[in-house]
C-alpha cells in the first residue's frame, strides 16, 4: 500500500521571522534604544578614524529652542540625516555634530510671558543677570526636548555634546567676530533709519521681516514752491505717499532728471474736489490720467513738457509751513524715481527709509529723529508730540489720520485714498514694523570690499537647485549695511567700549583678548554682572568710556557658528561641505554666514548650499495654527512611524514646496508597504544556508536582474552626488515594484518552493536574491533608516539585543562590471513585452471562465521577428508566463489575441495537456510517473525521493 505523503510540507515555502506587519510605532524606539545602547554614532567615527576616510562636513544649521518639533524639522533634519548617512555608505568619513540657536526675542517673549503669568514684571522683579538665567533655562529645557524628538526620527549624531549659541565657548567666540569686524573697521556705529518693531522695541534685520498686503491711507500732498525760475512761482510740486506719518519727518522732494514732467493749470474739478480751479500743479506726464483722477480735476491747461532736470535749483515750502515746518524742502535728483504709481515725485523723509537717508546723506540734508522707539513721536514734533504712530500692539495709531487733517487745514491736501499694497512685518510679532532713525551698530557692506568679496564667493559655491544663485546673490547686491545691534537683553552683547570724548570705539587687542577670556570662563552674562574697569584693565579708566550693552542680532550668532563650529570641532573642518535648510535661509543662515566668513576669512564657510520649500497641505495652503492644517510630528509617528515620514521627505521634490497632508502620506505608507513587503520575501527565501552559484553559472534572466541592479546602483551613487533622493527613492521603488514583485520572485517562486534545496537552478536564484538583499537594504538604509536596520539584523540573524551588528556600520556594495550588459537589458525587455501580450490573452480567457489559474494554459505564441524567436528559444517561456506549457511558432500570425501596441506577436490560449500535479500545480503529462508518488510529476517525485532520502541518512 503506498504511503500517503503531505506533499504541502514537502514545499520549501519562505521562513523569516521579519514581520510583514511593520508596527514601527513600536519598534522604532527600540531600534533607537539599541543605536544609542551600542553607542552606533561613536563606532562610525572610530571605523572611519581607523580606515582614514575622507570628510564629508555637513554644517547643521541650529533650530531655534523654543518650541516643539513640526513638520518643517522633519523636512530639514531628515534631509540632513539622509545626506550624511548617504555620504557615509559611499565611504566617507561623515559626522553630523547637531547644535541650537538659543538666543534672541522670541525666547525673551515667552519668558516674560512666565513672569507676567506670575504675577510678576521681567524688568522691575528681576536684574539683567537674573532675567538671562531664566531666559537660558528657558532655552535648555527646550533643547533637551528637541533633542529627544529628533532623534526619534531617526537623525544620528554627536547628541552627547551638541553645540549651542549659549555656551561660554560660544558666546566668548560670537563676541570674538564681532571685535574682527571693529578691528578691520567694518563695525560702525551710525544714526540711519532702520526696520523698527514697536512690539518688540527693537531693530530688525532683513532676516527677520515677512511681507504682508494691507490696506493703507495714500495722499496726494502740495509742497509749494519757495523759490525757481519764475514761470515756476505760485505753483506746487505733488507728492504721493502710503504713509501720512511720516511727512513731519519729510526734508526734501525727489525727482527723475530723465522723467517727463508738465505743469497743469487746473481748470473745472468735480463735487468734493480738495483741488481749486486755477491751482498750478507740477505732476509726471505719463501719470497724469492717474492723477486728474484721483484729485477729481475734470479740466486742466497743459504747459509744454520738460525734464526733470529742470527742478534742480528748486526749493519747496514744507505742507505744513507756517505751523512749526519753517525750513526749506529742497528738490533732489533721485535714480529710484519711477513712474509706475503716483506723480512721479517722492517725498523725502531721511529717517524713515533708505533710500531716502542715502540721498540725505548724499546731499548733506539733516536727518531727523521723528519717531521714539514707542512709535510715538518725539516731543519736538511740532503740533503732533506724543502721538502713536502704530500702537503697542502693532494695530495702526491716529497719526496718519491728525498727519492728513492738520495738511488738508492747511490746504494742501490735493487727494486721499486707500490702496492694498505689500509691506514689512516683524515675523516675530506679526505687527507692522516702522522706518525710523536710530543709532545702531552696522557693519558696512562695502568697507573692505565686503559685498564685492561675497559676490565672489557665491560666484564658486554649488547651489541646489541653481536657481538659489541668483536668489542670494541679488539679496547681497542690494542690501544695504548689516545693522547688527539689538536694543534687548538676551543674547551675546555687542561688548565693546566707545570713548565720550571722541565718540570712537575702544580698539585694543588686549581689551578684546581679556574680554574674550573673561566670557570663555563665566559666559556673556559676566559683561552685565562686572563693573567696566574689570574688562579695561588698569591702562584705561572706565569713567572716559560708555560701555555698549546692545545686544548682538541672533543672526550674526548663527552665521559665527562657523568659528566655534567647524574650526573648533576637531572631527569638522572649514569650509563645510554642505549647508542645507529652507530657501527662506539665502535671506537669513545662509547670507549671515557668509559675511561673517569673508569679513573675517575671505571664504565662505560652505562649498555647497541647499535648500528645500516650505510644507503646504494637500490643498496648497500654508500650513497655520489658526487655520487648523498643523500636523504634530509626534502624533504622526505614533500612527505611522518615522520612517514612513522619512520615506515621505526623500520621495517628495524639495526644490519646491511639498504637500502634505493624511492622503499623500497615505501614497507613502502604501509604498513603504511594498518595499517591506519585498524584503519579507527575500529573506523567506534567504532563511536556509546555500552554496553560491558563480556568475557564469547563472541563467540568462539571473544575470539580466544583476545587471538592473548595476544600473539602479548607478543611479543610486549619482542621485546621492546630486542631493536628489527623489529620483534615487523612485528608481528602488519600482525596480521592487516591476522587475522584482511583478515579474523575477513571481517567476522563481515554483524554482524556489518546488526544486530540490541544492539545485543549481534554485541556488543561482537564491545567489541573485542575496545580492538583490544586499544592495537593497543598502540603498534605502538612507531613507528607511530602522527599517533597513530591521531587516539587516534579521539577515545576519542578529537579535535587537546585540550591540555588535548594524547596517549603518557598513558600505554600499559594489556591482562588479560583469554585471553590467545593455544587451542584455535589451533583449529582456523585448521578452517582457512577449510576455505581456500573453498576460494580457490569459487574462482574457480568465474573465471567460476557460481557465482560472495560468497554469491551466498553455498557449500558442505566434511570433514574426527572426532575431526574437531565437531569443524566446533560448528560454522556457512557460516558465516565464508561469503557464504549464508555450508553444513557440516562427512566421505567420495565426493568434486570436493581438496587442494593440506590440506588432508581429499574437497568442492563442488552450487548455494544457495532462493531469495536474500535486506538490507544483503544474498540469503535465507525466503526472504518476513515479508509481510511489502518483498524483505527482516526474520533477517533484524526484525532488520528494532525493530528500526523503536525505532527511533519512
Amino acid at each position: 500500500m503506498t504511503q500517503k505523503i503531505d506533499y504541502g510540507k514537502t514545499i520549501h515555502l519562505p521562513k523569516t521571522d521579519f514581520p510583514r506587519r511593520a508596527g514601527l510605532a513600536q519598534k522604532e524606539p527600540e531600534i533607537l534604544a539599541r543605536w544609542k545602547k551600542m553607542g552606533l554614532y561613536e563606532k562610525q567615527r572610530a571605523a572611519a578614524s581607523a580606515e582614514n576616510r575622507k570628510k564629508f562636513i555637513l554644517h547643521y544649521g541650529p533650530p531655534f529652542a523654543n518650541g516643539h518639533i513640526h513638520l518643517g524639522h522633519v523636512l530639514s533634519h531628515t534631509l540632513k540625516d539622509i545626506v550624511c548617512r548617504s555620504k557615509q555608505l559611499q565611504g566617507f568619513d561623515a559626522p553630523l555634530v547637531p547644535g541650537y540657536d538659543c538666543h534672541g526675542l522670541p525666547i525673551e517673549w515667552k519668558v516674560e510671558e512666565d513672569f507676567r503669568a506670575k504675577g510678576k514684571n521681567a524688568t522691575k522683579d528681576t536684574d539683567p543677570v537674573g532675567f538671562r538665567q531664566a531666559c537660558r533655562e528657558y532655552a535648555a529645557g527646550w533643547s533637551d526636548i528637541q533633542t529627544e524628538e529628533l532623534q526619534r526620527i531617526g537623525i544620528i549624531g554627536d547628541w552627547k555634546n551638541p553645540y549651542s549659541t549659549m555656551h561660554k565657548k560660544s558666546e566668548a567666540l560670537i563676541a570674538s567676530e564681532i571685535h574682527k569686524f571693529l578691528m578691520n573697521d567694518g563695525l560702525y556705529r551710525g544714526s540711519k533709519p532702520v526696520m523698527w518693531s514697536i512690539p518688540e522695541g527693537t531693530a530688525l534685520a532683513e532676516a527677520e521681516v515677512e511681507y504682508k498686503d494691507v490696506t493703507s491711507d495714500t495722499v496726494f500732498v502740495k509742497f509749494p514752491v519757495k523759490k525757481g525760475p519764475k514761470d515756476f512761482e505760485g505753483a506746487s510740486v505733488v507728492i504721493w505717499t502710503t504713509t501720512p506719518w511720516t511727512l513731519p519727518g519729510n526734508r526734501a522732494v525727489a525727482y527723475g532728471d530723465d522723467i517727463d514732467y508738465i505743469m497743469i493749470i487746473v481748470g473745472t474739478v468735480g463735487e468734493e474736489a480738495l483741488v481749486k480751479p486755477g491751482d498750478r500743479i507740477f505732476v509726471s506726464k505719463v501719470l497724469l490720467p492717474v492723477f486728474k483722477t484721483a484729485a477729481k480735476i475734470v479740466t486742466a491747461e497743459e504747459s509744454p513738457g520738460f525734464k526733470g532736470s529742470a527742478f534742480g535749483s528748486v526749493v519747496l515750502h514744507h505742507p505744513l509751513h507756517g505751523k512749526g515746518y519753517e525750513f526749506d524742502v529742497p528738490m533732489l535728483a533721485g535714480d529710484f524715481v519711477t513712474t509706475d504709481a503716483g506723480t512721479g515725485f517722492v517725498h523725502i523723509a531721511p529717517g524713515h527709509g533708505e533710500d531716502d537717508y542715502l540721498l540725505g546723506l548724499k546731499n548733506k540734508i539733516e536727518v531727523p529723529h521723528t519717531v521714539a522707539g514707542d512709535g510715538k513721536y518725539f516731543e519736538h514734533v511740532p503740533l503732533f508730540a506724543g502721538l502713536s504712530v502704530y500702537m503697542p500692539d502693532g494695530k495702526k495709531g491716529p497719526a496718519n489720520k491728525l498727519v492728513t487733517n492738520a495738511i488738508a487745514e492747511a490746504g494742501n491736501l490735493v487727494a486721499k485714498q486707500q490702496i492694498k499694497h505689500s509691506y514689512p512685518h516683524s515675523w516675530r510679532s506679526k505687527a507692522p514694523v516702522i522706518f525710523r532713525n536710530t543709532p545702531q551698530w552696522f557693519i558696512s557692506m562695502d568697507k573692505n570690499d565686503l559685498r564685492k568679496k561675497a559676490l565672489a564667493a557665491i560666484d564658486t559655491t554649488r547651489f541646489v537647485p541653481d536657481r538659489g544663485r541668483n536668489r542670494i546673490g541679488a539679496m547681497v547686491e542690494g542690501r544695504g549695511d548689516w545693522c547688527v545691534s539689538r536694543q534687548r537683553a538676551w543674547g551675546v552683547p555687542i561688548a565693546l567700549f566707545v570713548s565720550k570724548k571722541t565718540g570712537e570705539p575702544l580698539k585694543d587687542p588686549k581689551v578684546n583678548q581679556r574680554i574674550y577670556e573673561i566670557f570663555e570662563k563665566e559666559g556673556s552674562d559676566a559683561w552685565f554682572d562686572h563693573p567696566p574697569q574689570h574688562f579695561l584693565g588698569n591702562q584705561y579708566d572706565a569713567n572716559d568710556f560708555e560701555q555698549i550693552r546692545d545686544i548682538i542680532d541672533v543672526w550674526f550668532e548663527s552665521g559665527s557658528t562657523q568659528g566655534f563650529v567647524l574650526e573648533q570641532r576637531p572631527e569638522l573642518s572649514h569650509p563645510a561641505d554642505l549647508y542645507l535648510e529652507g530657501s527662506d535661509q539665502h535671506r537669513g543662515w545662509f547670507q549671515s554666514s557668509l559675511l561673517v566668513g569673508v569679513g573675517t576669512r575671505n571664504k565662505a564657510p560652505y562649498k555647497s548650499i541647499l535648500t528645500h520649500g516650505f510644507i503646504l497641505d494637500e490643498k496648497g495652503y500654508k500650513m497655520s495654527k489658526s487655520v487648523g492644517n498643523v500636523t504634530s510630528p509626534t502624533k504622526l509617528m505614533e500612527m505611522y512611524g518615522a520612517d514612513i515620514l522619512r520615506l515621505w521627505v526623500a520621495g517628495s521634490d524639495y526644490t519646491d514646496d511639498i504637500r502634505f497632508g493624511e492622503n499623500i502620506l497615505k501614497g507613502h505608507a502604501d509604498i513603504y508597504r511594498r518595499i517591506r513587503g519585498t524584503f519579507c520575501y527575500l529573506l523567506g527565501s534567504l532563511g536556509d544556508d546555500f552554496e553560491k552559484v558563480k556568475y557564469a553559472d547563472l541563467s540568462d534572466m539571473d544575470k539580466w536582474v544583476l545587471h538592473k541592479l548595476h544600473e539602479i546602483d548607478s543611479i543610486v551613487r549619482k542621485s546621492i552626488d546630486n542631493f536628489d533622493f527623489l529620483t534615487m527613492t523612485t528608481a528602488v521603488h519600482n525596480f521592487c515594484t516591476k522587475e522584482l514583485s511583478a515579474f523575477y520572485f513571481d517567476v522563481c517562486k515554483d524554482t524556489l518552493y518546488c526544486d530540490a534545496k541544492d539545485s543549481l537552478k534554485r541556488r543561482a536564484v537564491l545567489t541573485v536574491l542575496d545580492e538583490v538583499f544586499n544592495f537593497l537594504v543598502h540603498w534605502l538604509s538612507p531613507v528607511l533608516c530602522y527599517t533597513a536596520e530591521e531587516a539587516w539584523l534579521a539577515y545576519k540573524g542578529v537579535t535587537t539585543e546585540d550591540t555588535k551588528e548594524s547596517i549603518h556600520l557598513s558600505k554600499f556594495p559594489v556591482a562588479p562590471k560583469e554585471w553590467h550588459h545593455p544587451e542584455l537589458d535589451e533583449k529582456w525587455q523585448k521578452i517582457l513585452a512577449v510576455r505581456g501580450v500573453i498576460t494580457g490573452a490569459l487574462e482574457v480567457k480568465r474573465a471567460e471562465k476557460m481557465i482560472g489559474s495560468s497554469l491551466e494554459a498553455a498557449p500558442k505564441v505566434y511570433v514574426g521577428d527572426t532575431a526574437l524567436v531565437k531569443a524566446l528559444k533560448a528560454i522556457n517561456l512557460a516558465d516565464i508566463c508561469i503557464t504549464s506549457g508555450a508553444h513557440l511558432i516562427e512566421g505567420a500570425i495565426g493568434g486570436a489575441f493581438m496587442s494593440a501596441d506590440i506588432t508581429g506577436i499574437s497568442v492563442t490560449v488552450e487548455k494544457a495537456p495532462g493531469a495536474k500535479c500535486e506538490r507544483c500545480w503544474k498540469y503535465t503529462t507525466d503526472v504518476g510517473a513515479a508509481p510511489a508518488h502518483p498524483t505527482i510529476c516526474a520533477r517533484c517525485a524526484g525532488v520528494v525521493q532525493k530528500e526523503l532520502k536525505s532527511a533519512a541518512a
